[in-house]
């Protein structure tokens, strides 16, 4: 009996792991037609003579006056610097078109075990909404229990969180003494900046070495870093998985992803170092930030994406990198570069979605307005001023200071709790 009990769990286990190998060849073959049919490998110069669908232009956030904006191309140096910053950034989410990459990201995914979370989550949503009644559409769809699976995973048991680096000689805490460049070895895995630190024991004084690699396929095998490499590993295993996704760029020094979702046809907020999930408030309501530029990078395109994170101007920081007519331009001419040799309807398509993007970015400023005026008491048209309130509990729910990093660093961000101050940043590249 043992011994068929054994040989029926071997034939079992041998059945999930061909099942698992079968499952990648699909993927990967579904993803080399998708590359194939939509997206050449690199974009050919724009060809004029061919009629382009009209540009849709990201409206500017929601404490930018004198609207509507017309794109203006960048004339001065500093316009151009941040123009040159933009294109460079943009060409992130490329890195995680290569087949090969995806391919070899997808081995390291527990598949039946993120597979089977997202069926369950999955059934029990839908089960949450038909008890609603008939025609009741479920929270998420499968795809979006998938990448919430992949994403608890990634922050629990795949990825770990990097301060200082302990001293590899015996173990002690480090201190940070600077920057250095990178080894030939280094520079050639994706590390432009290296960090250095000192050992705090008095009888070792080891230096350690940290390299900040921008290679997702080396932070596969390192699976460690801060927020810059999260998003970037995580970004590239969604997509691996077959989501779509977009690496966002923040000027205060830090980055995270947004993935859309086909079942509420939106782009939904993503944070693996926090495992946050469609909470686009985190970061002003939650650590107490105030953020100037939040744009969005995909391969297929870029967009202005700040008022979905600043949803008033108490968390408004100053927008002076560039006119906004000229952020305009510079998105519209990301767009048009990552798109251009695209079949027609695929562009008239990423028009649509656009559209309908920037009637949901309008919508909050709406919503600001709406529920600014409705809190207004009579006291305060006669004195011409707003008293003090608590915040919207609803706001607030489920927000949070940062959890991610020791307690000396989050408060030297200023990220710690709501109403904390903010730094003042100074580094325009995301760490």
């Amino acid at each position: 009996m043992e011994h068929s009990h054994g040989a029926a769990r071997a034939d079992s286990d041998k059945l999930a792991h061909d099942l698992t190998e079968r499952f990648r060849q699909v993927l990967s073959s579904k993803r080399m037609n998708d590359l194939s049919t939509t997206r050449s490998a690199s974009p050919s110069p724009r060809d004029f003579g061919t009629p382009q669908p009209p540009p849709v232009h990201a409206a500017p956030p929601s404490y930018v006056k004198n609207i509507p904006l017309h794109p203006e191309p960048p004339v001065d140096a500093r316009s151009m610097r941040f123009k040159n910053m933009l294109h460079s950034l943009s060409s992130m989410p490329l890195r995680w078109e290569n087949p090969g990459l995806l391919d070899e990201a997808l081995r390291v995914v527990p598949l039946q075990q993120i597979y089977g979370e997202a069926e369950e989550e999955s059934q029990i949503l839908q089960a949450e909404a038909e008890s609603l009644g008939s025609g009741k559409k479920a929270a998420w769809g499968y795809q979006d229990c998938v990448v919430r699976a992949l994403l608890r995973w990634f922050k629990r048991s795949f990825f770990s969180w990097v301060n200082n680096p302990p001293c590899s000689r015996c173990y002690s805490p480090t201190v940070a003494v600077g920057i250095t460049a990178p080894l030939p070895d280094e520079q050639a895995r994706g590390a432009n900046q290296v960090e250095a630190y000192k050992c705090s024991h008095q009888a070792c004084q080891n230096y350690e070495r940290f390299p900040r690699y921008n290679d997702a396929f080396v932070l596969l095998q390192t699976r460690k870093g801060r927020c810059g490499e999260w998003a970037n590993c995580f970004s590239m295993l969604c997509r691996a998985i077959g989501s779509r996704v977009r690496w966002v760029w923040n000027a205060e020094d830090h980055v995270w992803t947004e993935v859309y979702s086909a079942h509420r046809k939106r782009w939904v907020h993503v944070d693996a170092c926090e495992e946050a999930w469609d909470k686009p408030r985190l970061y002003t309501d939650g650590w107490g930030k105030k953020l100037s530029y939040c744009i969005a990078f995909s391969a297929d395109g870029a967009m202005d994406v700040t008022r979905r994170y600043v949803r008033d101007s108490k968390h408004a920081a100053e927008r002076n990198r560039v006119p906004e007519s000229v952020l305009l331009h510079i998105m519209d001419e990301i767009r048009s570069t990552r798109r251009n040799n695209m079949p027609k309807q695929d562009k008239y398509r990423l028009n649509g979605e656009d559209m309908r993007e920037l009637k949901e970015l309008s919508s909050y400023l709406i919503s600001s307005i709406a529920y600014n005026v409705s809190k207004l008491k009579p006291e305060d048209i006669v004195n011409g001023q707003i008293t003090q309130r608590q915040p919207d509990p609803d706001t607030l729910k489920a927000l949070e200071g940062r959890t991610s990093g020791n307690a000396q660093w989050i408060r030297s961000r200023g990220e710690g709790a709501r109403g904390q101050p903010n730094q003042d940043p100074r580094n325009q590249h995301p760490h």
